[in-house]
């Protein structure tokens, strides 16, 4: 199956366990070559009457800043999408009923694996102070 379907149906997960309350983190992982955007990390921003999540560029480079932004799920799906295969093979979702491994192969297919949950705690995000 092409990586972009499978991608939605992880992102379906992704959007589950923001609903049941157990998503703890997000993180783009292995990179393509040596690009100087290093990860990519999405962290929950609960509040009472909203969600959104700080998502986190990080870079190699110690002259370029790291970048944070709050943003919607929906526009965090998009910034992720736009990474998968240019500067990332694979997407890891964090919970705290199970972790969830998304992976593009070179031929462009995509698969999902479940582990069991690495976080047994969901922490806030919280903005780098300068």
């Amino acid at each position: 199956m092409p990586y972009q379907d499978v991608f939605v149906l992880f992102w379906n997960q992704v959007e589950e366990s923001v609903e049941k309350g157990n998503f703890a983190k997000l993180t783009m992982a292995k990179t393509i070559g040596k690009p100087n955007l290093k990860n990519i990390f999405v962290r929950p921003v609960y509040s009472e009457d909203d969600f959104k999540v700080l998502l986190k560029l990080r870079y190699r480079s110690k002259e370029t800043e790291d970048e944070e932004d709050e943003l919607t799920l929906e526009e965090a799906f998009k910034v992720l999408k736009s990474h998968l295969k240019t500067h990332f093979f694979s997407v890891i979702l964090f919970t705290t009923k199970k972790d969830v491994i998304f992976k593009v192969n070179k031929k462009g297919a995509g698969s999902i694996t479940e582990t069991p949950p690495s976080f047994s705690a969901v922490t806030q995000a919280r903005r780098d102070e300068e």
